[in-house]
């Protein structure tokens, strides 16, 4: 199974490709990820990518695609992979598609933007152990205080709503073109994300039944 997935920031990508992965024994290949392995290994991709990173700028496509491209023909991949965060644009895709890999699918987690600032905007973590928790769906026993160490809950500054609002008018300017890019070619599977992990899952491995 050659996989790409799509979602807005806060539509529950990860977990669902982590569960995919788990179920059919291949590797999510994300553009972070990719990034930090390229940057340990010392490939020349790698290295290129290096200069961009230190000085703070976005690393330009051809080099993404390249370290996408190795990556891809390492033996992990020979039985299949999910591309997670990879397209990001139509130019990407469309590099993708000359690279004459065949994506099998790509599945879109639709999640409607006031329910990803909701659910976002609601988190909170411990500044002491890292535990996350939420003002909505997982409380802490006392307002404010972590249930493990203490530690005080605090707002990440990615998770503020203003935040989560500009990552979202990027990704419906990037990235959701891309929707209509796949659903040319056939290959769009679209799931709507659920408040319950388990019950999004259930969808996600119903549209994927054919590919398995």
């Amino acid at each position: 199974m050659k996989l790409i997935l799509l979602g807005a920031p806060g539509a529950g990508k990860g977990t669902q490709a982590e569960i995919i992965c788990q179920k059919n024994h291949i590797p999510t290949i994300s553009t972070g990820n990719i990034l930090r392995e390229a940057l340990k290994s010392g490939t020349e991709m790698g290295l290129k990518a290096k200069t961009f990173m230190e000085s703070g700028q976005l690393v330009p496509d051809e080099i993404l695609i390249g370290i996408i491209k190795d990556r891809l023909q390492e033996d992990d991949c020979k039985n299949g992979f999910i591309l997670d965060g990879f397209p990001r644009t139509i130019p990407q895709a469309e590099a993708l598609d000359g690279m004459g890999i065949k994506i099998d699918a790509v599945l879109d987690i639709e999640v409607p933007d006031e329910e990803i600032v909701a659910r976002m905007s609601g988190r909170r973590v411990c500044e002491s152990c890292g535990a996350s928790y939420h003002v909505l769906y997982k409380q802490p026993k006392e307002d404010g205080k972590c249930d493990s160490c203490a530690g005080a809950l605090v707002q990440r500054k990615d998770d503020h709503p203003d935040t989560v609002k500009e990552r979202l008018a990027v990704y419906h300017t990037q990235t959701e073109p891309l929707k209509e890019y796949y659903s040319k070619q056939g290959k769009l599977l679209v799931v709507h994300g659920q408040d319950a992990v388990e019950a999004t899952t259930k969808l996600v491995l119903e549209a994927l039944e054919d590919l398995t």
